[in-house]
């Protein structure tokens, strides 16, 4: 049976224990045990090679340099990490090498949670048989890693920030880490999203479970 680490906590405005207890919930419906900590002390005193994936639900806050290193070298070692919205890729803004691993980093949400639409535009087993959709919640304007592979985007339409009319931005992505396997999704701003949008759920969980070692 595969196994999960979650970390979770930071910014309380991502309903950082509801939203990981869903997606918990769904991956042991799929035969994963996962192990829940409210804290970041379990990436130093459990061995983290022991779990095939990690997931971080902890928004802004800090991490501290010893607790990183044991992060990145556990991905690096074959570890997978995935996760969702800030809670993975708006953590910890001052580490860059944790940016340079999550393959992204948060910079804007204009108008704040808004309605607009998904658009899938692969056929990775991650995705294929979702169809595009629309969804209400923050739309992400990021800084993301070329080398990504990009599952799902969406295209901001300029009405807040005109000059960003048209551009196009991952919404779903997968990379490697050295020998770990990374997955990210840009949605899921807070808990209720994940009840109302089935297809978020489901990218979600599939993506953890594809990243899991």
């Amino acid at each position: 049976m595969k196994k999960a680490l979650v970390f979770r906590g930071g910014w309380e405005g991502h309903d950082p224990v509801e939203s990981s207890d869903i997606v918990a919930a769904e991956l042991q419906k799929r035969q994963m045990t996962v192990d829940i900590f409210d804290d970041q002390e379990c990436l130093l005193k459990r061995d983290l090679t022991a779990y095939d994936v990690i997931i971080p639900v902890w928004t802004m806050g800090d991490i501290s340099n010893e607790a990183e290193k044991a992060l990145l070298a556990a991905v690096a070692g074959g570890v997978g990490v995935g996760g969702w919205h800030g809670g993975m890729c708006d953590a910890f803004r001052n580490h860059t090498d944790y940016q340079f691993m999550t393959g992204g980093q948060w910079v804007a949400h204009p108008g704040g949670v808004i309605d607009y639409q998904v658009n899938i535009i692969s056929d990775d087993p991650i995705v294929s048989g979702i169809r595009d959709f629309a969804v209400k919640s923050e739309q992400y304007y990021m800084h993301v890693d070329p080398g990504n592979e990009v599952l799902a985007t969406t295209r901001f339409n300029g009405d807040i920030c005109p000059w960003i009319d048209g551009t196009v931005m991952p919404v779903v992505w997968k990379r490697k880490y050295g020998q770990g396997k990374v997955f990210f999704c840009s949605l899921g701003h807070q808990a209720e999203e994940f009840k109302t949008c089935p297809q978020l759920l489901e990218i979600v969980v599939r993506g953890i479970l594809w990243a899991a070692k």
